[in-house]
C-alpha cells in the first residue's frame, strides 16, 4: 500500500513541476468549474518544447479513471471515492487500504480584483486516523488569470506551507464551505490543535 500511495504523490509532484510554465484551463459556459481546474491540473503536459512525449504514469492514470468513472456513473474501485461539489468548488479523491488512507483535496477562490482566481492542491496520508506525512504530502497552489485563461504556480499566497512546526507535523484542511483553511497540528503524544488561515480576497493570514 505504501508503494502504491508514493507512487501516487510522486506522480502528482512530477504533474506539479512540468506546470511551471502554465497550465490551460479549457472550459465551456461563462466561467470555468472546480471540474475544469481539477481536470486541467490532472492532464497537465509538459512544455511544447519538450522533445519526449508525455506519458501518464499508471498511478496518475488510476486517479484520471477514477474521474472518469464518477462521470459516466461507473462504480470506482474498490476503497476508491471521488466527490466532485460543483456549487462549492471543492474535490475530493480518497484511497484506503486497512488504515491508510490517501487524501487528495482541490478547490478555488474568487479573488476580489475580478480578475484572478486561486486554484489549490493539497495530498495527505493518513495511518488510523493520524496524519502520517509521505514523502510528496504537501500543499500547491495556482493562481488563474482570467484573461489568458491560464494558471501557474503561484507562492505569493500570504503564508508559507509548513510541512512541520515546533514539533508537529502539519497538514491543511482546504474549504468545502467558507472560504478559509483550517491547519492542522499533530503531536507525537497524540494532540491536536488548530488555526485558520483567512482569506481577504487575495491572501491568507492568521
Amino acid at each position: 500500500m505504501k508503494k502504491a500511495l508514493l507512487a501516487i504523490l510522486f506522480a502528482f509532484s512530477t504533474l506539479a513541476l512540468s506546470a511551471q510554465g502554465g497550465i490551460k484551463v479549457n472550459y465551456q459556459g461563462d466561467r470555468p468549474t472546480i471540474s475544469d481546474f481539477a481536470w486541467a491540473y490532472l492532464s497537465v503536459k509538459p512544455a511544447e518544447d519538450e522533445e519526449e512525449e508525455w506519458e501518464t504514469d499508471e498511478s496518475t492514470n488510476a486517479v484520471k479513471q477514477a474521474w472518469i468513472r464518477h462521470r459516466e456513473g461507473k462504480a470506482l474501485d474498490a476503497g476508491e471515492t471521488l466527490s466532485i461539489d460543483q456549487k462549492n468548488g471543492f474535490v475530493l479523491y480518497e484511497m484506503k487500504d486497512g488504515a491508510n488512507l490517501l487524501r487528495i483535496e482541490m478547490c478555488y477562490w474568487n479573488e476580489s480584483d475580478g480578475k484572478h482566481k486561486l486554484f489549490a492542491f493539497g495530498v495527505y496520508c493518513f495511518q488510523n486516523g493520524r496524519y502520517s506525512p509521505g514523502q510528496y504530502d504537501g500543499l500547491t497552489f495556482f493562481r488563474y488569470d482570467n484573461a489568458t485563461k491560464t494558471m501557474t504556480r503561484c507562492d505569493d499566497t500570504g503564508f508559507e506551507v509548513a510541512y512541520s512546526e515546533n514539533g508537529a507535523w502539519v497538514s491543511y484542511d482546504l474549504p468545502r464551505t467558507g472560504k478559509n483553511i483550517t491547519v492542522n497540528h499533530w503531536y507525537d503524544d497524540g494532540r491536536k490543535t488548530q488555526k485558520t488561515l483567512k482569506f481577504d480576497g487575495r491572501r491568507f493570514s492568521f
